[in-house]
């Protein structure tokens, strides 16, 4: 899962490092492996019978703060998108959640968590998300959530959540603080301590088999693997299904003002962020503004994320769109070569500046990417109108309606297992 501001569930850069349609220990997993029993295997021969390989379920969130900005979208929603367009409709199921209780562990001002699912909505629709091929809906639309939360919370283990790190940076406590610290005691509400049970009940609701995520969300996937252990062993029988992790590299993306600091919408100055539906001239005014350095006349470009953390953003920017996959360290060399090709020199009084290359190349580039999904974003909502009944409307109804049937599957037997219900 995410740290509740992002993406949780992140994929690797090109999407899953092997096909969706295989058995799941040919994908990049965690050392350990916890694959349900009823895993099988298919055989491909005339003579013998195939039997029916395990049915995939990939499922991924997103918390609702309004419209995605670029750490956003490189970071998990253009893999999600991927993930579609490769993931085999007749073995893999992709769920993905707009996780709207998660957001309420911080305050929130009356008006806006509406407002901002719906643009997350429309934001995932913008970036080519089928709900016919996955299942989009709002976490607050299926019940099974919160009651697997509640039930899972019976065996999950106190000890456990006080070593989380998540509930601590939110307080900005130290990462050995505890919950009965006095800064703890006065500030740490009971939803954001144990959010993490509730993420891992998105998870387990519907029996995902696989969760990608990068190597900062480990410790929620672990979790949520310790929750089925427990749940599991205090009911004695294989009720819920432990995900396997597809540990996946993070794309970083740096605020243009900060680049010591991860892209967030927090942040107070716009322009230290790229929103999906930023105008071409708005994404060019923001790039040319990127704090940079002035070594560039001695140096070059160069990429060195400690010593220039601005070039070195704009670099990793490029790397992230290139269609030929250079890294940013090739992409260095090019540009400055280029330069020097054209004028003899780096930069000087006269020359080419590569800085500014740099730049009107990342600007074109990010341009190029994110101008379609501009224009579909703001035709969706224009077209919607913002009347109920609308399209929106209609694609989150029937994803909640595809959610809650995946999750009552999976509370079926969670109940019969408790002694819940009639």
């Amino acid at each position: 899962m995410k740290s509740l501001t992002r993406p949780y569930g992140l994929m690797c850069r090109h999407g899953l490092t092997a096909s969706l349609t295989t058995r799941a220990s040919s994908l990049q997993q965690r050392p350990y492996s916890s694959n349900p029993s009823s895993e099988t295997t298919a055989t491909t021969t005339s003579a013998t019978p195939t039997k029916k390989a395990q049915r995939q379920v990939i499922f991924s969130g997103i918390q609702p703060t309004g419209i995605p900005h670029l750490g956003n979208y490189l970071g998990a929603l253009q893999q999600w998108k991927r993930m579609q367009d490769s993931a085999d409709p007749e073995t893999t199921d992709l769920i993905f959640s707009v996780v709207d209780l998660h957001a309420i562990t911080v305050p929130q001002q009356r008006g806006n968590l509406k407002k901002w699912k719906r643009e997350m909505l429309a934001a995932l629709l913008a970036i080519g998300l089928d709900p016919k091929r996955c299942t989009i809906f709002y976490q607050s639309m299926v019940p099974g959530h919160s009651e697997l939360q509640w039930i899972l919370s019976c065996t999950a283990s106190t000890g456990y959540l006080s070593r989380m790190t998540q509930w601590k940076s939110k307080l900005q406590l130290a990462d050995d603080a505890h919950v009965l610290d006095d800064k703890a005691k006065s500030s740490l509400k009971h939803g954001l301590f144990s959010y993490p049970i509730l993420q891992a009940a998105d998870i387990l609701v519907h029996r995902a088999t696989h969760v990608p995520v990068g190597e900062d969300q480990r410790q929620h996937l672990e979790f949520a693997r310790e929750c089925v252990t427990n749940f599991n062993h205090a009911y004695k029988g294989k009720v819920l299904v432990a995900p396997e992790t597809i540990l996946s590299p993070t794309k970083r993306v740096m605020s243009l003002q900060l680049p010591t600091k991860k892209m967030s919408k927090s942040d107070p100055d716009p322009s230290s962020r790229i929103l999906l539906t930023d105008t071409p001239s708005e994404i060019h005014t923001k790039i040319l503004k990127a704090r940079t350095d002035s070594l560039t006349p001695s140096l070059g470009i160069t990429f060195d994320p400690i010593q220039r953390p601005g070039v070195s953003n704009l670099l990793q920017l490029l790397s992230h769109f290139d269609t030929q996959n250079r890294s940013a360290q090739e992409i260095a060399a090019q540009i400055n070569a280029q330069v020097m090709g054209n004028h003899g020199g780096l930069g000087g009084e006269g020359e080419e500046n590569p800085l500014r290359k740099l730049k009107e190349r990342v600007s074109e580039v990010v341009q190029r990417e994110l101008n379609p999904i501009r224009e579909k974003y703001l035709k969706l909502l224009q077209e919607d109108g913002g009347k109920e009944g609308g399209y929106l409307d209609e694609v989150i109804r029937e994803g909640a309606r595809k959610a809650n049937e995946s999750a009552e599957r999976t509370m079926s037997r969670v109940r019969r297992a408790v002694e819940l219900g009639a």
